[in-house]
């Protein structure tokens, strides 16, 4: 690896965590209700969204209650979705006529984007139209990010309240994620992307006249589709370029781990990621909100030690597997060592490896950033071509999905499905040495360990599931492009990411189907809500226990020695669970190559 490709890697974590105490510290006021700067702009807005809704800010609620309002909320925005992509074509801002979305696509798509995944088995500038993508898609990006966010503070105050059954309440909570955080990022970051490229136009998509004329020959199935004078060649003289609202949704799908693409490239399309400024930039909104949570659960907890705990906990995972991948695909594609091309480095600007599906004004080291942060956090966007990856650049981001979402994670979701990892972390240390197994204060319990069991074995359980149906079925291996271990591990990589709610897939699974988009729509629920029912039932226990004076048979939780046992926690779920599958997959590729 090219000493300019680190430096560009530290650069970009430095910046990041500049901002972790900032933001985490305005996030906490925020969700505490206290003066936090833009009170005075967004206060009258937040409280007008009160009384428009009918809703009592001062009402708290208990865990069953939260849970019931958040999946009350999310099944309207589902229904939304649903409906506003069925009716498509008799709604305004359509200026490419575009159709309804067939029905088993509108759901497996509504799922998607109601449940934070952005999973797209469509080409969005071939299938929805402009109001579809402002109305259904963004507004989405912002109403589940917000969800998410409001499920970890409910998380945080089953820690910090004592002897009650009230954990907030759920709508406030979600008003305040959305006015006071979401939209004034989104605001700036948008800004700051429209005067770099990215488009922001409600114009009809644009024809224009090629510099040079595209001569063809024409497939069988084409040339008999002809009608008249019937000819093997064509010559397409003219360019189709879509247009459209791009910038304002690009800010919100990165800002909250959403990830859905406007364009079917994603960020890979320069209408979305026109330059290295942009690239960074989006890779920056990424995650700060996942990596400034972990402070501000510190501030909400009074112990800032346990948030940086857990923040340097997810940095040591982070960076080795940023890493990983850029150091396997700068060592280039084994298959073409036979062929005599050279693929070493030469210099820092031609750092040599694996230039397939990756563009040239990002490179490899860029792509590898950006891939292993997508799939740390719940984020589908893509700025390079997965299914081109060497066979070990694959299987970084696929194992990092398969520790759970947990490295960072979506926003909110990742921070709470790292703290069932740290009750688990805290019951099996104190057995080990017998110590009441306590955490900032809260007896560990059965009912805790599992309701924590439940919430983390159930995403491997249904994705070796469903890989293994989707494995032994026409239905499913139908849609593979490569056959043999390529092919599973596209299954795999398939069902990983709609269970993790990341989003994100390996381009030669043929996913537009009904036997995947029903069943992934299937999955996508289960990992987000299944998830979410044991989460707020632990904080639910949480909150009616009493706190425990600390002492000497207390387990600290913010020392090193924990970090590491964390840390093996965390790789033995994902590496135990996962390693056959990934050894008939990305493992055996790599062998067959060599």
């Amino acid at each position: 690896m090219t000493l300019n490709g680190i430096e560009q890697i530290i650069l970009f974590l430095v910046v990041m965590l500049v901002f972790v105490k900032p933001l985490g510290w305005y996030m906490a006021r925020v969700y505490e209700g206290k003066s936090c700067g833009i009170s005075w702009l967004v206060k009258p807005l937040e409280n007008a969204t009160y009384r428009i809704c009918a809703i009592n800010p001062t009402k708290d609620m208990d865990w069953k209650a939260y849970l019931s309002a958040m999946l009350i909320f999310n099944l309207f925005g589902l229904l939304a979705v649903y409906v506003i992509q069925r009716m498509q074509g008799y709604l305004p801002f359509n200026p490419q006529t575009f159709s309804a979305v067939a029905p088993d696509l509108a759901f497996n798509t509504a799922v998607s984007f109601a449940s934070n995944t952005s999973w797209q088995a469509y080409s969005g500038e071939t299938t929805l139209s402009y109001f579809t993508q402002m109305t259904a898609i963004t507004v989405q990006c912002f109403l589940s990010s917000a969800t998410g966010m409001s499920l970890l503070i409910a998380f945080i105050r089953g820690l910090t309240r004592r002897e009650t059954k009230d954990l907030g309440n759920f709508w406030v909570d979600t008003v305040r994620g959305t006015l006071y955080i979401l939209l004034p990022l989104s605001f700036i970051i948008a800004v700051v992307l429209a005067s770099q490229g990215v488009i922001q136009n409600f114009k009809p998509y644009q024809k224009i006249d090629l510099i040079q004329p595209i001569h063809y020959q024409l497939s069988p199935a084409e040339q008999a589709t002809q009608v008249g004078t019937k000819s093997q060649f064509k010559t397409v003289t003219e360019q189709v370029i879509p247009m459209g609202p791009v910038a304002s949704q690009i800010a919100i799908k990165q800002l909250g781990s959403d990830g859905g693409g406007f364009f079917n490239a994603n960020s890979a399309h320069p209408f979305e990621n026109p330059n290295a400024i942009t690239n960074f930039i989006e890779m920056l909104a990424l995650l700060l909100i996942p990596a400034a949570f972990c402070y501000t659960f510190g501030v909400m907890v009074n112990d800032r030690r346990q948030g940086w705990a857990i923040l340097i906990t997810m940095l040591l995972l982070f960076i080795p597997m940023v890493f990983a991948t850029a150091i396997f695909e700068q060592q280039g594609n084994l298959a073409f060592a036979p062929l005599g091309i050279d693929q070493a480095p030469k210099h820092d600007l031609y750092p040599g490896g694996n230039m397939q599906g990756k563009e040239t004004r990002f490179g490899i080291v860029n792509s590898a950033l950006w891939t292993a942060i997508t799939t740390a956090t719940s984020n589908g966007s893509v700025n390079s071509t997965l299914d081109s990856y060497t066979p070990l650049g694959g299987l970084v981001p696929l194992w990092l999905m398969h520790l759970g979402e947990v490295v960072f994670g979506g926003v909110g979701s990742g921070l709470y499905g790292m703290l069932m990892l740290v009750i688990i972390a805290v019951f099996v240390a104190g057995l080990m040495v017998g110590r009441v197994p306590t955490y900032l204060g809260k007896k560990i319990e059965a009912y805790e360990m599992k309701m924590a069991s439940f919430a983390v074995l159930l995403m491997p359980l249904v994705v070796l599931f469903c890989t293994a149906v989707a494995s032994a079925t026409h239905l499913g291996t139908d849609a593979i492009a490569n056959p043999g271990a390529h092919g599973f591990t596209e299954i795999l990589y398939a069902f990983t990411s709609m269970m993790n709610n990341n989003g994100s897939a390996f381009a030669g699974l043929h996913a537009n189907t009904p036997f995947y988009n029903m069943l992934g729509g299937i999955v996508m629920l289960l990992g987000r809500y299944w998830i979410a029912i044991p989460v707020l039932a632990v904080a639910g226990s949480l909150a009616r226990k009493k706190i425990t004076p600390s002492n000497l048979g207390t387990l600290p939780t913010h020392t090193p020695l924990f970090i590491v046992f964390l840390i093996g926690v965390t790789i033995v779920l994902g590496a135990l669970t996962f390693f056959p599958v990934l050894a008939l997959g990305p493992i055996a590729e790599h062998l067959m190559s060599m």
